[in-house]
């Protein structure tokens, strides 16, 4: 049997054991119940979820990737596989077999761990089939999902217009269901901006984060009208004055993080329109969502919070050529705690981001050594995906190039 092979519990036990930890030293540790970590030793419960992972780890004091069995080199270039993924997009046969739903939903929850991690050749591989299986689970939330992961790893690899497409797979899926088309919103969002549609990217996380926010933080009519302009103007009134006076709408759990995620999306899709007062009223109001939350469970995996929203106002005001006010905020946002909290992904393409800004104020240092945390973070980040690509280059345009970048330069390719 091969590390990949262990089930994760049975690692955790390994390093349990290895740092002479009982179990409930091990449970007191995580603030669990001794009958929790032995369930999760003996395979009985999942962990499924980054945040309890990253937490275990950091007791275990291991990476992360120790716990999942994926601790291998990172190869160059885009992942081979994407081809695979598209064919799966344009089979429309639905399978006959019906899938056992847990079963399909422990695929899904493995996905979502493959890509917070930036695993993303691992993913490259897993999504073709799990696209099928979780046509054969016929559930709702798990094709939202499935094509939530699709739309973001294609996105990644350069392929927004493919990634546009499984988003927009999410939101037919999503049906009736508010919140889960809330989620594909976001999804929809982030191609649609990726591949320059600034405007439809606004339109959309308006629409979508009015539909599921609470009355306190709604927009108006003329602030959604106005990004999606007159001719659905009259529509958006319409079915707003529908439901006035209507009951409140029980809301899920995690349904204020989607809706500060939309909202922050839509700040970075204002910027894009150069509509800056706009992203920065955005922002606001996704600061006054994230200040009320306390220890939400990201059932949604949104990673929103307060640090997201300081790293959006990083983004916005590099955006805007504003790159040392973005710079002094990022000098200070990694320093918090909650910054190491974040998915690894999450990180490694924010750290591409900052090493964008960095070269708008000639800081090549500051440039490299950001490609150089990336890399450390997440290397998928910067070795798989083109837009990072396009960074090393232009920093390991220096003579000399500053030191790391040479290296990542050559490992992608780039070597004169």
């Amino acid at each position: 049997m091969t590390n990949d092979d262990v089930p994760i519990g049975r690692r955790v036990a390994r390093w349990r054991v290895r740092r002479s930890m009982t179990q409930q030293m091990l449970a007191d540790r995580l603030r669990r119940s001794k009958s929790w970590v032995d369930k999760v030793e003996r395979g009985v419960r999942a962990l499924d979820r980054y945040s309890v992972i990253q937490e275990m780890a950091h007791v275990l004091r291991v990476d992360p990737e120790v716990l999942l069995g994926q601790q291998r080199p990172t190869p160059a270039g885009p992942p081979d596989g994407v081809d695979d993924i598209r064919s799966a997009l344009a089979r429309y046969d639905t399978p006959q077999a019906s899938q056992e739903t847990e079963e399909v939903r422990r695929q899904v929850g493995y996905a979502w761990l493959s890509y917070q991690h930036a695993h993303y050749g691992q993913l490259v591989r897993v999504l073709p089939g799990l696209l099928d299986a979780v046509q054969g689970a016929r559930s709702s939330e798990l094709l939202v999902q499935a094509y939530r992961i699709t739309s973001s790893l294609l996105v990644k690899l350069g392929e927004a217009d493919l990634g546009w497409l499984a988003a927009d797979r999410a939101m037919s899926a999503a049906g009736d269901d508010p919140i889960l088309a809330a989620t594909a919103a976001i999804s929809v969002a982030q191609a649609l901006r990726a591949s320059g549609r600034d405007r439809l990217a606004l339109t959309a996380t308006l629409a979508a984060a009015n539909r599921i926010l609470p009355a306190p933080f709604h927009l108006t009519d003329h602030e959604v009208d106005e990004s999606r302009g007159d001719q659905s103007a009259r529509q958006s009134h319409d079915q707003r004055g529908e439901s006035e006076g209507a009951p409140a709408r029980q809301r899920s759990a995690g349904e204020l993080p989607v809706g500060g995620t939309l909202l922050l999306q839509a700040a970075l899709a204002a910027v894009g329109c150069g509509d800056t007062r706009r992203a920065d009223e955005l922002i606001d109001r996704a600061a006054g969502i994230a200040a009320g939350l306390r220890g939400y469970d990201d059932v949604h995996r949104t990673s929103f919070g307060p640090i997201a929203v300081e790293l959006a106002r990083v983004l916005v005001a590099a955006q805007r050529g504003q790159a040392v006010e973005a710079l002094q905020r990022h000098s200070t946002v990694v320093r918090r705690e909650g910054w190491r909290r974040l998915p690894a992904e999450y990180r490694g393409a924010y750290l591409v981001d900052a090493a964008r800004a960095y070269l708008q104020v000639g800081d090549l240092r500051g440039a490299a050594r950001a490609l150089v945390d990336a890399d450390s973070v997440a290397p998928a980040e910067v070795r798989c995906r083109p837009l990072a690509r396009t960074v090393i280059a232009d920093v390991a345009r220096a003579q000399p190039a500053p030191a790391g970048v040479a290296r990542l330069a050559a490992l992608v390719g780039l070597t004169r």
